[in-house]
């Protein structure tokens, strides 16, 4: 079948040369328009609830709001799991369902779940679905500059440019921060109101009635008709003041017992900006699954718009672009790409010694890059830094087909003399067709554990291994139709003389093949040997899921103490800010305190991330980005009592999205009472600290904040004729102020709020000295019908699946995450003792680990067995197919041995290193085996065919193994953005090829010397 193949694309040349020419227009088409991005898209199906419950104490939102929720959510179809977080005023439900769970069902069954249970909620709270955003959604930071009060800027962002950016395409939401949001207080005077005999209920009644239009209907007036419309909305402060409520002494206007001011809502949150003061700002949010790099651009160009509309005086600065980071990592992945081409033709040149053979091999990168496109274009594969990493490594197993049909035409023609050069040509390339087919498709398959891998693993290099695929699948029809068309046309037949380079590598191979076949048994026993010894490094060698990218950009978290208030967070991180900025080579600071506006990211006051950006690489004083952070570190050193944990913008998202927390290793305790679980939490970070490698250990003890119970005496106040809910009103009309309805000021909705003298909520005696109006129209001391006491309670309240837990986490330094969690857990068994109904687990980056490894572990071996059948079907014969796959333990050697030595740990892009370096070393075998047998058919003895054909195939093996080794050359020399997930899988290739090479050359013809003679071949 492949001798037709190829018999018919040597008929039909022209054809095959137009079909080529049209598949790289294609190919160049599909890669100028495919979707580009930093990262493949490494989110689960999540859909995010967020509640708003204005005062509740996170108790209360516990009890009163998330349990309800989770009894309706828990089970849904494809749910993997519930997590909650409740804090003060705000929380959220994040629900994890299987990958094959489309978005939108999953958000409707939620949404139909929740709708059941709405009417049971507490008045005043809101349940809402989360945009459909991933953790790379975070893509777009910007801060409005400019001579203006901090209320105008909001009120500008708010509805200006977030209505404006919310309108393209690929953008899920924007999220304001900072800044004063805009409201109007009505500020009663309760003396007043006592003795007029009005309630807060009263005055919330009549504004409510006042703040809106109605309609009537419709009148005719000589065949005309008009609509009618009820003008009865108070929309500014003056008409508000004019509103009319009904009291003891008549009808008053509100203005002759309230002021009617100008305020802002409750904030839950700020932003800071290089130590100089308050910023605000926005976040833009990309839907999941669009073209980030396309949406920032059109952002821009909205920008520009813009300016039209916005004040002169304000100013949009960008402190965070992602498409900056993406297309660094794009640069540095076609950087390696290019070079790695040009070191290949060079290769190619020196070994072939002849330019028109070196096109003829190299005609096929183009063109299976051009399939690889094509299809990651069909199949939605953006082209990110796995993806096109993928094509990398590919490179240089793409050239290896078409290096044995070349070489052997080539070959060929300088050797015969007869045979027309179309027929030499097609005899040349049948000949190895079974062979070279044989070996790409076990490459491939050598592919297929990587396309199992779950979780976060397999979203992240499932890309690369589909390029790889796609790649070598178009590389091995091009081997079979268009390299023979190409090869007759290019290739000459005259003498050939072998080049410089490969009459040198004789005069070292020649001696060292005889005397490998002199002294066979020395050999083997010294191979043997030399693998028990290379194996024998693998419990020294660390073991780790994947190493951290640098993104460039920091981001600094904070923790404070939970009792923090609001004016003292933002002294505090202006001054940590300003430390920051007198680093040179920080080019700003931009800090978030507290929740967004959107609810997405739960924070308190005591909790802070700070993003930082760097000036470029070529101004720093320093050479790494660790010493950068140290020097972060020293300036910040005399800020006591604070936690600070350094990690990166996607870095942190995709933590969270996990595990819900943030670091390398992440424990939950699972059980009901907080003290205990704090107790727990605080005996297990001592224990971690004393641990090896421990860094920024850290838990977030849930006490330390400042609670002022306010309990009534029912009875007391049944007596002076005041209700709980009554009582409860004017409490939260003193603080957080009730909201009554919205009134459009042009394009803005403002609230009016009905809210005390904004003092009260910064003094406590002026809160307990309140008095409020009775039925008695006497003034009541608020002292008098309630106790007042300070208790210390919770921070926040985490659970998941219906159960409370504290989480404990740590980063990991200068150690590998695998020894590091063996002794964490170790020592936690030994020496932590769980009361009844408590128990641990833990999760993060060493969850990740866990599960590629049990996954890795089961379907290498399966995909080994199917090889063995695949060269048992080439070969028929199990001897012959067991000594080839003898090339896998002998290329693992080399891996471990350059890992050892590289101080690099056993991580994912390792195992697929391991992966393409099998798929190597087994079609460098194919090819030797298969040669030794053709030559054995064609009346050699076997000693004559072991050696001439070890000779004879020496070229192509060091070519396919200098090809793939040089096209990994540059990835491992790289220090770009991803350079850290690419060195790992080169150090082990370029190690393994070493020793896979040895083998192939060295111990194989022996082997195959001893096993021929006693099998009927």
């Amino acid at each position: 079948m492949l001798a037709k193949l190829i018999e018919f694309s040597l008929r039909q040349r022209i054809m095959v040369i137009l079909c080529a020419m049209g598949l790289l227009v294609f190919g160049g088409y599909s890669f100028l328009t495919i979707p580009i991005d930093a990262f493949p898209d490494i989110s689960s199906t999540q859909v995010k609830l967020v509640i708003k419950a204005p005062g509740m104490a996170p108790e209360e939102v516990e009890n009163r709001v998330i349990r309800p929720l989770e009894l309706e959510l828990l089970g849904l179809q494809g749910e993997k799991s519930l997590r909650s977080i409740s804090k003060y005023a705000i929380a959220d439900i994040t629900l994890d369902f299987e990958d094959d769970v489309d978005i939108y069902r999953a958000r409707n069954m939620v949404n139909e779940r929740i709708m059941g249970v709405l009417d049971d909620l507490p008045s005043g709270v809101s349940v809402t679905l989360g945009p459909i955003v991933s953790p790379l959604s975070d893509m777009f930071m910007f801060t409005l500059d400019g001579d203006m009060p901090e209320i105008k800027k909001r009120e500008i962002m708010d509805f200006t440019i977030r209505p404006a950016l919310r309108s393209i395409r690929g953008v899920a939401d924007v999220n304001p921060m900072g800044g004063y949001a805009k409201a109007i207080a009505v500020v009663p005077d309760f003396n007043d109101m006592a003795r007029l005999g009005v309630s807060i209920s009263d005055l919330q009644q009549v504004l409510k009635e006042n703040l809106k239009n109605d309609g009537a209907g419709k009148v005719d007036r000589s065949g005309e008709t008009f609509l009618v419309k009820i003008q009865s909305a108070s929309l500014d402060e003056d008409s508000i003041k004019n509103i009319t409520i009904p009291t003891k002494n008549g009808y008053l206007r509100l203005g002759d017992f309230c002021n009617v001011v100008p305020s802002y809502r409750t904030r839950l949150g700020f932003l800071t900006k290089d130590g100089v003061g308050e910023a605000v700002g926005g976040l833009v949010l990309s839907v999941k699954g669009s073209n980030s790099k396309e949406t920032i651009q059109k952002i821009y160009q909205k920008f520009e718009e813009l300016k039209q509309v916005l004040p002169k005086e304000l100013k949009i600065n960008v402190y965070y672009d992602r498409s900056e980071l993406t297309q660094k990592a794009v640069d540095t992945v076609s950087k390696t790409l290019i070079e790695a081409i040009v070191l290949i033709v060079i290769t190619l040149f020196l070994f072939l010694g002849d330019l028109r053979a070196a096109i003829a091999v190299s005609v096929i990168l183009p063109l299976a890059l051009s399939v690889a496109f094509i299809l990651m274009k069909d199949y939605g594969i953006t082209a990110n830094l796995m993806s096109l990493g993928g094509l990398a490594i590919a490179i240089g197993i793409l050239v290896d087909s078409a290096v044995v049909m070349v070489e052997n035409a080539f070959e060929r023609l300088s050797a015969n003399k007869t045979l027309t050069k179309l027929h030499l040509i097609y005899r040349a390339c049948a000949e190895i067709a079974v062979s070279v087919f044989s070996g790409i498709l076990i490459i491939i398959i050598f592919f297929v554990p990587i396309l199992t891998l779950e979780g976060l693993e397999g979203k992240m290099f499932r890309p690369l291994a589909q390029s790889i695929v796609f790649a070598l699948l178009g590389s091995l029809i091009l081997a079979m139709t268009v390299i023979p068309v190409v090869s007759s046309l290019v290739l000459k037949a005259k003498d050939h003389h072998e080049t410089l380079l490969v009459r040198l590598i004789h005069k070292v191979y020649d001696p060292a093949l005889s005397f490998c076949l002199k002294h066979s048994k020395s050999v083997f026993v010294g191979a043997f040997v030399f693998l028990i010894a290379s194996f024998s490094l693998f419990p020294y060698i660390g073991k780790s899921f994947m190493p951290t990218l640098d993104e460039g950009d920091l981001v600094l978290t904070i923790e404070t103490t939970p009792a923090i208030s609001i004016d003292q967070a933002k002294d505090l991180m202006l001054r940590i800010e300003k430390q920051i900025r007198t680093i040179p080579e920080v080019k700003s600071a931009v800090g978030r305190t507290g929740s967004d506006e959107l609810g997405l990211d739960l924070s308190g006051f005591n909790q802070t991330d700070i993003f930082v950006a760097f000036k470029p690489k070529k101004e720093w004083s320093v050479k790494t980005k660790e010493e950068l952070i140290e020097k972060i570190r020293v300036a910040l050193k005399d800020f006591r009592g604070i936690s600070f944990t350094y990690t990166q913008p996607i870095d942190m998202r995709v933590s969270e999205m996990l595990t819900g927390v943030r670091g390398d290793l992440a424990i939950k305790i699972f059980g009901d009472n907080i003290d205990t679980l704090n107790n727990l939490s605080s005996q297990i970070v001592r224990l971690i600290e004393g641990v090896r490698g421990s860094s920024q250990v850290f838990t977030a003890l849930n006490k330390g904040v400042n609670y002022l119970y306010v309990t009534p005496y029912k009875g007391v106040m049944a007596n002076v004729g005041i209700t709980t809910e009554e009582f409860s009103k004017f409490m939260k009309s003193s603080l957080e102020g009730i909201v009554v309805d919205y009134i459009p000021q042009g394009v803005a909705r403002i609230p009016v709020i009905i809210r005390q003298n904004s003092l009260i909520a910064k003094d406590i005696t002026m809160l307990k000295s309140l008095e409020m109006s009775s039925e008695k129209d006497i003034p009541v001391p608020i002292s008098s019908i309630a106790e007042i006491k300070e208790v210390d309670g919770p921070v926040t309240i985490y659970r998941e699946n219906a159960r409370r837990y504290s989480v404990i986490r740590s980063n990991v330094e200068n150690r590998d995450l695998g020894s590091f969690v063996k002794e964490v857990q170790d020592k936690i068994q030994k020496e932590i003792k769980l009361p009844s109904g408590y128990y641990i687990t833990y999760g993060g980056q060493f969850e990740n680990q866990q599960r590629a490894n049990a996954r890795l572990s089961t379907v290498i071996p399966l995909s080994i067995v199917v090889i063995f059948f695949i060269l048992f079907f080439t070969f028929k014969s199990i001897p012959l197919s067991l000594l080839i796959l003898l090339n896998i333990p002998f290329a693992v050697t080399g891996g471990l041995i350059s890992l050892y030595f590289s101080g690099e740990y056993i991580s994912v892009p390792a195992s697929v290193g391991f992966i393409a370096l099998f798929g190597i070393a087994v079609l460098n075998g194919v090819v030797m085996v298969g040669y030794f047998k053709e030559l054995i058919s064609q009346g050699h003895s076997i000693d004559e065919a072991v050696e001439k054909g070890a000779k004879r195939r020496l070229r192509p093996v060091l070519m396919t193994a200098c090809i793939a080794a040089l096209g990994l050359i540059p990835m491992l020399l790289s220090d770009g953005v991803g350079s850290e997930v690419q060195k790992p899988l080169a150090v082990v290739v370029l190690g393994g090829l070493v020793t896979s090479s040895m083998l192939t050359l060295l111990i194989l013809p022996p082997m195959f010397r001893v096993i021929a003679k006693k099998i009927t071949l």
